[in-house]
């Protein structure tokens, strides 16, 4: 059996897919990149590769995230495409009819929005972390907590507090006063969960009509009382795919398989030996050729230079080509 393997590399988190032509997946790994993307990378596949017997082999490779690059220089990548296309065609696959998405992650959140299937607007915070799982990290550790049972208590609440939510520190701050004041701790995570929730419409929703089918996917779909308080929020069914956590893998999965398909061409994935025997690593330096000052990222597999990328005038980036003159020795000295 044949499978197509989707990565989505994020600051926060690094999930995996094994995917067969059918759509079915047969493994996933969830992983904390913990700010070491190369390693996180490496950690992933070497434990889906023993989950794989001999004649099972990887038919095409996609990669999503803001490592997508990395990925799939390390991997050797078929297609590599952006989170919100990645969201979508795992959602729209799943969910023809879909129209809404709600994307919330480890540092940022995302809405998109389709019509027939295709990406007809989008919206995305990278600013303000409130409502996201790492902001969601920090507060269930403050109420003692853990993350896993976060929604679960929210939803035993007979009546959430309102709790200001327009801002992460306001959030923090009003939550610790209302807990100064007596309030059950159930009361206190449901209403921290519905000032998430109206901080997500405020900010990433303004402005954008918001349609049924609507499907919520992202690590923080794991929260049922983020989830309740979207529902009592907008009136409408918010649907949670089983596989909420992994479905940028699993859109990057789908992209690889039309690659492969359509083009009808071989894989570019470099196999086994060069992922699971090599020693990557990465390096970055400021580039002093031009007044520019580039910030030239380098990753190498045992010493030997294999991408760079930030170059602006691609100085660094074609003197990997083969017909570049540049001495071999200057690839390595940025």
């Amino acid at each position: 059996m044949d499978f197509y393997l989707g990565v989505d590399i994020g600051s926060v988190s690094s999930n995996f897919v094994l995917m067969d032509s059918q759509g079915k997946i047969h493994e996933k790994v969830y992983l904390r990149t913990e700010g070491n993307p190369v390693r996180a990378i490496s950690t992933g596949y070497s434990i889906l590769k023993k989950d794989m017997t001999q004649n099972q082999q990887i038919k095409g490779v996609g990669t999503t995230g803001s490592g997508r690059l990395l990925a799939a220089v390390m991997l050797g990548a078929d297609v590599v495409k952006n989170e919100i296309t990645a969201h979508a065609v795992a959602a729209s696959n799943l969910y023809p009819e879909v129209r809404t998405i709600i994307e919330i992650g480890g540092q940022d959140s995302k809405m998109i929005l389709l019509k027939h299937g295709i990406v007809n607007d989008f919206a995305m915070n990278t600013v303000c972390a409130a409502g996201t799982g790492s902001f969601l990290d920090q507060q269930a550790a403050r109420l003692g907590v853990p993350i896993e049972q976060f929604g679960d208590r929210a939803l035993d609440s007979s009546g959430p507090v309102r709790i200001a939510g327009r801002c992460g520190v306001f959030a923090e701050s009003d939550m610790i006063h209302k807990q100064q004041m007596g309030y059950p701790l159930e009361d206190i995570i449901m209403g921290l969960c519905e000032a998430l929730a109206r901080n997500y419409l405020n900010n990433v929703g303004k402005g954008k009509k918001i349609e049924e089918p609507l499907v919520f996917q992202g690590g923080v779909a794991a929260n049922l009382g983020i989830k309740k308080a979207f529902e009592k929020i907008l009136g409408m069914q918010v649907m949670v795919p089983e596989h909420y956590d992994v479905m940028g893998a699993i859109g990057a999965a789908y992209l690889a398989g039309e690659t492969i398909e359509h083009n009808r061409q071989a894989t570019s994935f470099r196999g086994d030996d060069f992922v699971l025997q090599g020693k990557f690593s990465s390096i970055s330096r400021e580039c002093s050729g031009c007044a520019n000052m580039c910030e030239v990222v380098c990753i190498r597999r045992d010493g030997e230079a294999l991408a760079y990328w930030g170059d602006r005038c691609k100085k660094w980036e074609n003197s990997l080509q083969p017909s570049s003159k540049k001495a071999a020795g200057d690839t390595m000295a940025i």
